[in-house]
């Protein structure tokens, strides 16, 4: 059921980075077309999912995926032979090992320094948010160490849960906030992505590798009041609910070379056909919501919307559904068409740029949604808090 909060906590210094290699859709489809090993259909599936994807650029760890890259020992392109290569699960999780902590370090950092008058030894709580990697002592511990905060703080870690986690995450984070006035929770979500793209011929994989990319958000929740100025989000209220019929159509496995993601084309469809029930309790308990909810004119109530960007088919079906604008859906599209789907992280980047980007203003409703594994659509109201 619904989670109506009568005194929020507040989502504040939002924060996103991406790693430096950039690569360009058209680039990427290209080689994934050119491998030797896909037949005539696959390769029109190929070219069919990357140019109806909706990006433009995604963001990627793996400098060897880079055509100015001059990798000795290649592990996932040979650039002369123009072969992409498909290294075991333990190769792409020590890259993750490797390359991981520093967003989760940097994202966490830049929020903090963001802030000028939480520091440090505010900290309370430190969630981490991953589905594509694993270690221990993980990223929890990392950025405790880094930013010097106190041994003492709580460490949390959501995983394996998929595009939707941070929506949990700040759930129990403004739930920690409700138990311990005190509370400020460090969220950081840290997804890279692109360690388990391969070659198939499997459709669903190849819709896969024509959206999935790397990318880090962190943010501060908090109940607390403080000096400073900073736009942030007040989460007035989040549900979780289950699509049925969609438990095979988006799933995440761990295979041989990979980790490996079902996203099947039947995914947009379950999500137009049962929005209304998956996202009805959260405005059930809020009259004029719950009314503009039935009688089609939502939009007009909440004006932001930030609509995890699982494809472009995705966010078409929610805004027909919805009957949203484009101006509505904007933020999400320009976050898929500028970054790619970055699982977990891409919900806070959608966020952000309505923050900073789109005009909120104080009072502002924001309706937030992710969609994952299950086929679970995670949803949360907002409320824009803007500096006077």
């Amino acid at each position: 059921m619904s989670d109506l909060m009568s005194h929020p906590a507040t989502l504040r210094s939002l924060q996103t980075i991406v790693p430096g290699t950039e690569l360009r859709q058209e680039d990427v489809r290209d080689v994934f077309a050119a491998q030797p090993d896909l037949g005539r259909l696959a390769k029109r599936l190929v070219t069919a999912s990357f140019n109806g994807s909706g990006i433009d650029t995604r963001y990627t760890v793996l400098d060897e995926l880079s055509f100015s890259s001059t990798t000795e020992s290649p592990q996932f392109f040979d650039r002369e032979s123009g072969t992409l290569l498909s290294p075991g699960t333990k190769a792409r999780n020590e890259i993750y090992v490797r390359e991981a902590w520093k967003l989760y370090v940097d994202a966490a950092r830049q929020s903090l320094e963001s802030d000028p008058h939480i520091t440090a030894a505010d900290i309370t709580h430190v969630i981490t948010v991953s589905c594509t990697g694993f270690y221990a002592p993980g990223p929890d511990y990392e950025i405790v160490r880094a930013l010097g905060l106190a041994d003492s703080v709580e460490r949390y870690h959501f995983g394996f849960m998929g595009c939707y986690a941070s929506m949990p995450a700040l759930r129990a984070a403004a739930r920690f906030c409700a138990a311990d006035p005190d509370a400020v929770v460090l969220v950081v979500s840290v997804e890279l992505c692109t360690l388990h793209l391969r070659t198939s011929e499997d459709p669903d994989m190849i819709v896969a590798t024509s959206l999935f990319a790397d990318g880090a958000a962190a943010g501060l929740v908090t109940a607390r009041t403080f000096d400073s100025a900073v736009p942030s989000l007040a989460l007035d209220g989040f549900h979780t609910g289950i699509i049925p019929g969609g438990k095979k159509d988006m799933s995440w496995t761990i295979g041989d070379e990979g980790f490996e993601m079902v996203l099947s084309t039947a995914v947009p469809q379950l999500i137009g056909d049962h929005i209304f029930d998956a996202l009805r309790p959260l405005y059930a308990s809020d009259t004029a919501l719950a009314a503009a909810f039935e009688d089609g004119t939502i939009g007009d109530q909440v004006a932001h919307w930030a609509v995890h960007p699982g494809g472009r088919s995705i966010l078409d079906r929610v805004e027909d559904r919805l009957q949203l604008s484009e101006q509505q859906l904007r933020p999400a599209r320009e976050v898929l068409r500028q970054y790619g789907n970055m699982s977990s992280a891409t919900v806070l980047f959608v966020l952000r740029r309505i923050l900073e980007e789109e005009g909120a203003r104080d009072g502002d409703r924001v309706a937030a949604m992710a969609f994952g594994p299950g086929l679970t659509a995670e949803a949360a109201l907002m409320t824009v808090i803007a500096p006077a």
